[in-house]
């Protein structure tokens, strides 16, 4: 009666109740699977079917039971059929993008990585739980099951050693890569494509405070990626522009200052020549990249020239490379640094000294056109002098030159092309400026002393007038011609030129000056309108002066004029008695002429001054042909003699010229004879008493 009864339970069981509710406990499915030699073969594969109890009952599916998930059992057959269908986590999780992700994507039929294989199967534990394989700190030995070489990569990159010493904010794979749409990298879908890449890591280094108050570099250095000559290709859609991991690596990334770091200095090289193997391999030939492979880590490398994140283009003028820009920031870093200087014997000048040379000082006011340390050391192949292959070997000097000076010969080559001016190691250029420095104290000091006893005695003359203590004397109203016409116009274009020549050749020479910057800033081709301004000056001047040579030969009035203009032995006994005067050590003083000492002085000054400026301004101008003639140290004497005269001249006229036809009591606040060519003959009674003389005798005489 008991096996009858119990027969009726068991098929009622097996016909009245789902196939659901028939063995669903995980006792029932242990009494089997608790076995560990319990395995099935499968496409020639042993797989394995025991199942540790303790990680089923420490899951997150402990509760669930065992046909929550497998299904596909037949009762009647016991044990259950040998093919079950697989797990579908989906009917309970809903996982959104996994299906199409690189993951998820099925391979005959079965997914490329299911939730098992990253997840677990039996021993499946939350992710917030330390001991599951999906926890940020275990995820990369988990992803490193299947990317052996990514898991080892990253366990010793700065990221990896980050994550496991707990550092807030250091990424598991899962951050930068997402977790169930994970897309392979080529894809533009994945967020570590190289269209998304920059904004992924800027997610932590740029807007997480937690991780940009750790690392070194500043916000904006971070940010300016994306300005640079990468970021901008590489918004444009350019594939082949370099991201983050190009220069960092990917998984194997580390801090700058580690030795095996992609991006340390010894390392950097390298790593740009992923991208730019042929000028790699140029710098490597290089002085600098020699000297960096034997360890020097002084040598500059690729981004002590470019930069790091800021990379611009060599065109963009804000590029530390370009051509306005490259001596200054780039070469003069190094080279300029006393440290360095002395610590390697390098030549102490050598950035000043270009500085200083015409080049640099184009360089400086802004000109594109002239030559840089680049243009003639080259770029990424620089080499000593004394290399054959280099381009500044003496041999190879000439053609160095001739790419920006068609023709150019040896003789280009004979002289310092670093000439410091104020060494005796140029002897000629040392001696000329001596005598130049001499001569102006002198000349210019001599002027400033005259002109200021000049001032004192007619303001105390003037003083005294005014106090009773001397008779002021009364003049005609005659106006006599001092300036006709065509010495007007000559003297027009004389001055403006002169001025003009003045303002556009200091311009040159102090292109930083406080009076310079203001005038540079109003657009960029001011350089090239300086230069153009200058030679037309120039030309003016020697225009105007060839005339007047004309003027004083051909016509009676300009042999008179030269003829007045002469030096005689009185103008020296006038220098003499007027100091007297001066000094009080006479109460009478000179009487000149038509013209005295003071304007011959300053007529023969002048007329030396645009032979002088006119001879060494043409050598300068049209340095192709007399540097091949004179050579490069012909050509240094003359921009030298060029500008000390400049600053004679330029000093001679405020400090002689303007305080006689300007500040001069005698005619402040001007003289107008520039203008209308007449002054009084108040005027000619004070400083040309003979003149006047002359003049009201022959008035008598022709009536």
């Amino acid at each position: 009666m008991p096996i009858v009864v119990a027969l009726f339970l068991l098929i009622t069981v097996l016909f009245f109740f789902p196939p659901a509710m028939r063995g669903q406990s995980a006792e029932e499915c242990l009494m089997c699977h608790s076995d560990q030699s319990l395995s099935m073969q499968k496409r020639g594969k042993t797989i394995p079917l025991f199942v540790n109890e303790a990680s089923l009952r420490n899951s997150t599916h402990a509760s669930v039971a065992c046909v929550a998930c497998h299904e596909g059992f037949n009762a009647i057959e016991m044990p259950h059929a040998k093919v079950i269908k697989p797990v579908q986590c989906q009917k309970c999780h809903e996982i959104a993008g996994f299906d199409n992700s690189v993951h998820g994507r099925k391979v005959g039929g079965v997914p490329v990585a299911g939730c098992k294989e990253c997840h677990g199967t039996h021993e499946i534990l939350s992710p917030q739980n330390a001991k599951s394989a999906a926890n940020r700190l275990n995820v990369a030995s988990d992803c490193g099951k299947c990317h052996t070489q990514a898991d080892q990569h990253f366990e010793s990159s700065a990221h990896g050693v980050a994550l496991v010493a707990g550092v807030k904010g250091a990424p598991s794979c899962v951050d930068c890569h997402g977790s169930h749409t994970i897309e392979v990298t080529a894809s533009q879908e994945s967020p570590m494509s190289k269209t998304r890449e920059a904004k992924v890591c800027l997610n932590c280094h740029l807007d997480n405070p937690d991780v940009r108050q750790r690392v070194g570099p500043s916000a904006g250095f971070i940010q300016s990626y994306e300005a640079s000559v990468h970021g901008v290709a590489l918004a444009a859609g350019n594939q082949k522009a370099a991201v983050c991991s190009s220069c960092h690596g990917a998984h194997d990334m580390k801090k700058g200052s580690d030795p095996a770091s992609l991006v340390n200095k010894s390392n950097i090289a390298q790593t740009c020549s992923h991208c730019h193997s042929d000028i790699a391999k140029t710098y490597n030939e290089s002085i600098h990249g020699t000297a960096l492979k034997a360890g020097n880590m002084d040598a500059p490398s690729c981004t002590d020239c470019h930069g790091e994140h800021q990379i611009y283009a060599p065109a963009d003028p804000r590029s530390r490379v370009a051509k306005t820009n490259v001596s200054e920031k780039v070469c003069a870093s190094c080279h300029n640094s006393v440290q360095l200087n002395q610590k390697y014997g390098l030549p102490a000048e050598r950035f000043v000294t270009f500085s200083d040379s015409y080049h640099g000082l184009a360089s400086r006011g802004g000109s594109v056109e002239v030559a840089n340390c680049a243009s003639c050391h080259g770029i990424h192949n620089i080499k000593p002098s004394s290399d054959p292959t280099s381009t500044i070997s003496p041999a190879n000097l000439a053609a160095t030159c001739g790419t920006c000076h068609p023709g150019a010969n040896q003789n280009f080559t004979k002289g310092s092309v670093h000439v410091v001016v104020a060494s005796d190691h140029n002897a000629i250029l040392y001696w000329i400026r001596i005598i130049y420095i001499c001569l102006i104290l002198g000349t210019i000091g001599g002027m400033l002393f005259h002109n200021l006893l000049d001032f004192a005695r007619k303001a105390e003359h003037r003083l005294a007038i005014r106090q009773g203590r001397a008779v002021e004397e009364h003049h005609g109203t005659a106006q006599y011609v001092r300036m006709t016409l065509s010495e007007r116009l000559q003297h027009a274009a004389m001055f403006s030129s002169f001025i003009v020549l003045v303002i556009t050749g200091f311009m040159l020479k102090f292109p930083d000056a406080w009076w310079v910057i203001p005038i540079r800033q109003m657009s960029e081709g001011v350089f090239a309108v300086r230069s153009l301004a200058h030679r037309i000056a120039g030309v003016v001047m020697v225009g105007v002066s060839l005339y007047h040579l004309y003027y004083i030969c051909i016509t009676a009035r300009g042999r008179r004029l030269v003829g007045a203009l002469w030096p005689r032995l009185q103008d020296a006994k006038d220098v003499w008695i007027n100091v007297l005067y001066y000094t009080g050590l006479s109460k009478g003083k000179p009487a000149f002429d038509r013209f005295g000492y003071i304007e011959k002085a300053e007529y023969w000054a002048l007329v030396w001054g645009v032979i002088v400026m006119a001879g060494t301004g043409i050598i300068m101008w049209f340095d192709n042909y007399f540097i091949g003639i004179l050579t490069k140290l012909g050509w240094d004497i003359s921009r030298t003699v060029h500008y000390y005269e400049a600053i004679l001249a330029t000093l001679a006229i405020l400090v002689w010229h303007f305080y006689f036809v300007i500040f001069n009591p005698s005619v402040y606040p001007m003289s107008t004879a520039w203008f209308n060519g007449k002054i009084s003959e108040a005027e000619m009674a004070e400083e040309h008493p003979l003149e006047l003389q002359r003049l009201k005798t022959a008035e008598k005489d022709s009536i």
